[in-house]
């Protein structure tokens, strides 16, 4: 094959197609133009590739093909439109699908840490032995209340804020080996249940639920969600739908994992900054609590209105 003849033959159409490539805006005749001209380039490319590789002109070819592209396909750019189709819709339908399963996460959750609380308190020994005497007395004495204010509050809240979302993230991401989840829960309701017995025991019960309600109706919520969402991954693998092939049905399941996950990040800086800013506040109790209350509620309401619109809109989600 002649290069040089090869080169001098097509030449004129490679610099057209850069031309084109780059003006600001094209009449449909030049639309057109843009196509063939795309299209006989990447002949052209294929042809030298195969016949005459030489690395200098197909790295140049290579580069032209991908702005030809580019510019007929388009470049995706973010948009303020995006962001809040994924809050009005996106978000709020990924966690409204799931609601029979984070449901019934929040549901074993919460007896489970009400059993564990119950137990201990009737049986101070269970309490030594999990974390001794002398660490059960300096946890009522002060190490409970101290947790929240041990930090400045801008520290504290980032650092709160970082530790929920990895937990979400390993519930979603071990969703699909289901005893993972299962295994993260039962850590943090054993937490819950022997703090909080310890505390109930010792007649403190209402320092304990007056400092993790406020913030854990949120992040609680947002912990449910992401476990509840990662065993329907799990539960889509082990149990597709008649009309989905099995990779078909982790894949829907995924994506909606996807949303939940980005969503999640701005549900726990919310709870973040009520644990850090509401739950050690000098004010009293019952308004600490119906702060975290009406965040709570908000989120419940706003995942049942926008996310069952959202679904309805979709039925193929459904």
């Amino acid at each position: 094959m002649d290069l040089d003849a090869y080169v001098a033959e097509h030449g004129g159409k490679w610099r057209r197609l850069e031309e084109l490539s780059r003006r600001g805006r094209l009449d449909a005749a030049e639309v057109d133009e843009l196509v063939a001209l795309y299209q006989r380039t990447t002949t052209h490319l294929s042809v030298l590739r195969s016949r005459a590789p030489d690395p200098a002109l197909i790295s140049q070819l290579s580069q032209l093909v991908l702005h030809a592209r580019a510019r007929l396909t388009g470049r995706p750019r973010a948009s303020w439109a995006a962001v809040g189709r994924f809050f009005v819709a996106g978000f709020p339908a990924a966690v409204y699908r799931a609601w029979p399963w984070w449901c019934g996460v929040a549901t074993g959750f919460s007896v489970l840490s009400l059993f564990l609380i119950w137990f201990v308190a009737h049986n101070p020994q269970t309490a030594a032995a999990f974390i001794g005497d002398e660490a059960a007395g300096e946890l009522v004495d002060s190490g409970f209340a101290g947790y929240y204010t041990e930090f400045a509050a801008p520290t504290f809240a980032f650092h709160l804020w970082t530790h929920n979302a990895w937990v979400a993230a390993q519930c979603l991401a071990a969703g699909v080996l289901i005893v993972p989840v299962f295994y993260l829960l039962w850590q943090n309701a054993l937490n819950v249940g022997v703090v909080g017995g310890v505390m109930v025991a010792y007649g403190r019960a209402d320092v304990f639920f007056g400092l993790i309600t406020p913030h854990g109706l949120l992040e609680l919520t947002g912990v449910f969600v992401a476990a509840g969402v990662g065993l329907r991954v799990g539960w889509a693998w082990i149990a597709p739908p008649t009309q989905l092939t099995r990779g078909q049905a982790v894949a829907r399941a995924g994506r909606d994992g996807v949303l939940v996950a980005l969503g999640l990040v701005v549900l726990f800086a919310v709870s973040a900054v009520i644990e850090a800013f509401v739950t050690p506040a000098p004010v009293p109790i019952p308004l600490r609590i119906a702060v975290g209350a009406t965040a709570w509620l908000a989120f419940l309401a706003y995942v049942l209105v926008l996310g069952r619109r959202a679904t309805r809109s979709d039925p193929r989600r459904s």
